[in-house]
């Protein structure tokens, strides 16, 4: 396969929720031979170090909203580095809680609009992110990104550099969301894909319906991977952990498929916490995921037409 230079950003973000343990995320995606794992798939890689968060004096309306002034300075910073990172490769968010998309996905739209591109967003996750600072009750910044990208009302954050269409986001795996997220997610056309959809449908063809918008649109695909996709039978290190979630082949398939697609352009791994895994089997889990997404493959599958000449 092509040579991608892939480019690690350290985010140790732990701001977005009340849960301590996601800044230790980027050391352990680093311990579990992530950069290793790239190489031997051959492809060049620069680890960029972990980004350093100056927090930004703001308040919020809503009281709950907790640690905005540190969650506004790692917008700022991930969404400078980022945008620079795609000049130069692939950028891969080591995260961190998922409040770090804020700045990823902003980065990456920048990129994009100065690009003359459109932007699409594929959201493996359990749940939709689709709250506003104003809409939270938990006051956890890590269930907004969404929101932010789609261009919903955040008054407390720099506007988003070109908010993406409903039709170029897609949420998938999702299986916990409230009742305000889903009236407000009523009123966009964003591609819902619950488990219900991929219990019925399977991964397979959703992704695809995706992944084919994409290429007819010559877009730019930002992956956001956050642990909790995964059922927690599999990948226990998460804080937010909700049952019925992908199986390590069905997440291995998902992987595969975005790699022959040839449109990953940017990637956030969030949501591990290490305090929380067994001797590193959910970090190690989240790399073998990465390197098939790279093109790892378990053997190479002959096509058909050479498998009628056999």
């Amino acid at each position: 396969m092509p040579q991608t230079h892939c480019l690690l950003i350290g985010a140790p973000v732990d701001s977005g929720q009340h849960r301590p343990g996601c800044l230790m995320g980027p050391a352990a995606y680093r311990t579990a031979g992530l950069a290793a794992a790239l190489q031997a798939l051959g492809h060049r890689v620069t680890d960029l170090g972990d980004v350093v968060c100056n927090p930004v004096e703001a308040t919020s309306a809503n009281p709950a909203v907790h640690h905005l002034p540190e969650t506004l300075g790692w917008t700022r910073a991930l969404a400078e580095v980022g945008e620079a990172a795609c000049v130069q490769g692939m950028p891969i968010f080591l995260g961190g809680d998922h409040s770090l998309a804020l700045g990823s996905v902003a980065g990456m739209a920048a990129a994009a609009k100065a690009a003359g591109r459109p932007l699409f967003v594929l959201w493996l996750d359990a749940h939709s992110d689709f709250h506003t600072p104003g809409t939270t009750v938990s006051g956890n910044l890590h269930g907004t990104p969404v929101a932010y990208l789609a261009g919903r009302d955040f008054p407390e954050f720099p506007p988003f550099p070109a908010p993406i269409p409903p039709e170029n986001i897609c949420l998938f795996g999702i299986r916990s969301v409230d009742a305000a997220e889903h009236a407000a997610l009523l009123q966009h056309e964003i591609a819902i894909n619950d488990m219900r959809v991929l219990d019925e449908r399977g991964v397979i063809a959703p992704l695809r319906e995706f992944l084919e918008l994409v290429e007819a649109a010559d877009g730019l695909l930002h992956v956001s991977l956050d642990v909790d996709f995964l059922d927690p039978s599999v990948a226990p290190a998460v804080g937010t952990t909700v049952p019925g979630g992908a199986t390590f082949r069905e997440a291995h398939l998902v992987m595969e498929l975005l790699h022959e697609s040839r449109r990953v352009t940017s990637l956030d791994l969030v949501e591990l916490n290490p305090f929380l895994d067994e001797r590193g089997r959910t970090a190690h889990l989240m790399v073998d995921l990465v390197a098939s997404l790279m093109g790892k493959k378990v053997f190479d599958r002959p096509t058909r037409s050479f498998r009628g000449q056999m």
